[in-house]
């Protein structure tokens, strides 16, 4: 449900989870990105159709969308590669520009730095044919390059992998799926609470004026539970992210309780493992601790994001990625899908050290890459107030930090051009599709 919700931008701000016994009730307090309330009626029904699809049958409702979008998600008509590894400057540069080499036409890109680890995966279809790649010589071949890519400066003992995946209904969603190979290649494990530790058992006391991320664990016995309690900076998608670390590392959520003051927000989850037990050695909570941190922190942007939106064509992104390279940037995070024609996502670009990169040379990029193009704003450099996040720091003072932080705050907020809001542009084709919604 929470996945729905954030797929078509809405901003959660208030969130009551029970289940117990056999039955449940979730109530989602949401707005748009703008922070009104929702008024469109065909949105209204679509969201409700979506969440009690499981009662119809997927397959009926699915069909309907893709046919009314004219074109089915990334992952579901196209060959998937996963592949983590070491973060260097240029590497998904090189990753594209190799892929292009092997006529393999990029869809979507989605990528996550964290902690000098990176996790991307990529969408292609074959560059001559169109459709996915099935010939498994040829998808041998590009695993094989790839792997040299993710070795090159490291050698072949570098944590690394690459995966081929086929199309596949039901595939894991892309986001969640990003968050399960960062933790398979361990980031987590640099992560520190905000008192220099992991954050685990009884936890540190929140500090007055600190925005970093605090998690604290404690045991509820009389009802059987695990406590877990985390506060944070509130941000979009924080609610999924957390959701998403606790049920991959297989915990249940039998109650919580989720709300956002301010530019702070606090969770409250009473959890058992799936097999029943509560989390009762240190190592368990250290660990949901660690993973927790990570989870809500890969997320965060670094550097200059730019937005694109301009026609699709073949080689875009390997262009554009080679631009940042050769004027010494790197990218800290990406998102770029295609619908059609188009092309639209963005790209949150930080020089080589990871701190912001200079007004002229954001210039400068743009009028090379020429394509629709815009440098939206500037978020806080890398801090060791971040947790560990990166050995590429800068020191910066309290106020100066809470000024960077303030301003990403306010930017980050703003509406900008995704799949969600796409998903909305298109929903009053579909809407008188749909019936009645049956209690």
């Amino acid at each position: 449900m929470v996945q729905v919700l954030t797929d078509l931008d809405l901003v959660i701000s208030k969130s009551y989870i029970s289940s117990d016994g056999g039955w449940f009730m979730d109530v989602f307090h949401v707005t748009d990105q703008r922070g009104d309330k929702l008024t469109d009626e065909s949105l209204i029904l679509y969201i409700q159709q979506v969440l009690c699809v499981s009662r119809r049958g997927r397959n009926g409702i699915a069909k309907e969308v893709k046919a009314s979008l004219g074109r089915e998600r990334p992952g579901q008509t196209d060959t998937a590669l996963e592949m983590t590894g070491t973060d260097r400057p240029g590497l998904l540069s090189e990753i594209c520009a190799v892929l292009v080499e092997l006529r393999c036409n990029i869809t979507a890109i989605v990528a996550w730095t964290h902690n000098t680890r990176a996790a991307c995966i990529v969408y292609v279809e074959d560059g001559l044919e169109g459709g996915p790649i099935m010939d498994p010589i040829r998808l041998g071949h590009v695993q094989e390059q790839l792997e040299n890519v993710l070795e090159a400066h490291h050698g072949k003992e570098e944590k690394r992998s690459v995966k081929l995946t086929a199309p596949a209904v039901g595939r894991t969603h892309t986001e969640r799926r990003l968050h399960q190979l960062m933790y398979s290649d361990g980031d987590y494990e640099r992560c520190r609470g905000c008192d220099g530790g992991g954050g685990g058992g009884g936890g540190a006391a929140h500090k007055k004026g600190c925005d970093g991320t605090h998690v604290m664990i404690e045991s509820c016995e009389e009802r059987g539970y695990s406590v877990v309690n985390v506060r944070s900076r509130d941000r979009p998608k924080l609610l999924f992210d957390t959701v998403c670390a606790l049920t991959d590392l297989q915990y249940v959520v039998f109650h919580a309780a989720v709300a956002s003051r301010g530019k702070l927000a606090n969770q409250e989850y009473f959890i058992r493992h799936k097999d029943g037990c509560t989390l009762d050695t240190e190592n368990e909570r250290h660990k949901l601790s660690l993973c927790l941190i990570a989870a809500i922190e890969r997320r965060i942007s670094h550097g200059v994001r730019l937005d694109l939106h301009s026609k699709n064509r073949i080689g875009l992104v390997s262009d554009i990625t080679r631009v940042f390279r050769e004027n010494g940037l790197s990218i800290s995070r990406i998102e770029v899908a295609t619908q059609g024609d188009k092309a639209y996502g963005s790209f949150y670009v930080t020089d080589a050290s990871g701190l912001n990169a200079s007004p002229t040379t954001v210039e400068l990029v743009t009028r090379e890459i020429g394509e629709s193009i815009i440098a939206v704003h500037k978020s806080p450099s890398r801090v060791p107030h971040d947790h560990g996040s990166s050995s590429r720091t800068a020191p910066k003072t309290n106020s100066a930090r809470v000024q960077q932080q303030q301003q990403q705050q306010r930017e980050e907020d703003r509406p900008r051009f995704s799949i969600g809001s796409l998903l909305w542009s298109q929903l009053g084709r579909f809407s008188s599709n749909f019936g009645p919604v049956r209690s």
